[in-house]
């Protein structure tokens, strides 16, 4: 008795339980939220820390809303209140946290009985695939085709993507020097990433890659070249990433894990993707 009928719909949605289904959630469900619920939405996922550590009066304060907003929120998204949802957000410091050692462990831990090294090789190939089916689930060509357009005008285009999406950016400057196409890559090698951003400007398209915890220095270098005049095509993971309000064209791309560890499968297919494909207009167009 007493029960209300947001806790009973609440009941009858499959509750996201992690952060990123909480995220994707979100996104499939934006279009039809309420305009107080996409403001929550908005600085839920673009503040995770505030979530996990305020009280929702602060938390509330924080996104110019009231109380009794939050709970509504989170009953939109299939928790019975607050606390619930606010939990997901716990979570996802807990599972931050979380050092490569204790990530081994783990590994070690639900690979008994097995032998570990297929188990490893398997589980990262089976969340490659997973990584690789949802870009090209999401694959949008006006997006890769606006990406292009931003990218086939510039006179130099910059690479910028430290800590895990380096390997992705020196994949790209290597690809597009072979091909032709005129780069830099801000490499941060002796402290100059600054220095060689400073020499972008109006002319010039810049490649952002970036994912949660976004690198700051990442989203530092990318306004300042955007700041200079340069146009910005962003990989990354959310619409409330710090990225994506920067860049003409923004491609999201959600990397399976296995264990803690997100290999770079679907960010590295689409960045050889974008570079052929960008040599080939090129080339058609005679540039």
């Amino acid at each position: 008795m007493g029960r209300s009928k947001a806790m009973d719909s609440a009941e009858q949605i499959d509750v996201p339980r992690d952060f990123a289904a909480l995220r994707e959630r979100v996104l499939a469900r934006w279009e039809e939220l309420p305009r107080r619920l996409t403001q929550v939405a908005e600085y839920a996922l673009n503040n995770p820390d505030e979530i996990a550590f305020g009280t929702a009066a602060s938390i509330a304060a924080k996104a110019h809303v009231q109380p009794s907003t939050l709970v509504r929120f989170s009953q939109a998204l299939g928790y019975q209140g607050f606390s619930g949802l606010q939990e997901v957000f716990r979570s996802r410091l807990r599972d931050q946290v979380l050092g490569y050692d204790e990530r081994m462990a783990q590994l070690r831990e639900h690979g008994e009985g097995s032998p570990r090294p297929s188990m490893i090789l398997e589980g990262f190939a089976e969340a490659s695939l997973r990584s690789i089916s949802a870009l090209t689930a999401r694959h949008d060509p006006a997006v890769f085709e606006r990406a292009l357009d931003v990218l086939e005008a510039a006179q130099t285009v910059y690479l910028i993507g430290l800590r895990r999406s380096f390997p992705v950016t020196s994949y790209m400057a290597y690809a597009m020097g072979k091909l032709g196409i005129r780069t830099i890559l801000i490499d941060a090698v002796a402290g100059l990433a600054a220095e060689q951003a400073n020499f972008a400007n109006g002319k010039d398209a810049a490649i952002a890659i970036s994912f949660t915890p976004y690198a700051s220095e990442t989203l530092a270098l990318t306004t300042q070249v955007r700041e200079a005049g340069a146009k910005v095509v962003a990989i990354t993971d959310s619409i409330f990433s710090p990225l994506a309000s920067q860049a003409e064209a923004w491609f999201e791309v959600a990397e399976a894990d296995f264990e803690g560890f997100r290999s770079m499968s679907a960010t590295m297919t689409l960045a050889m993707a974008l570079t052929v494909a960008l040599a080939d207009r090129r080339k058609e167009k005679g540039l």
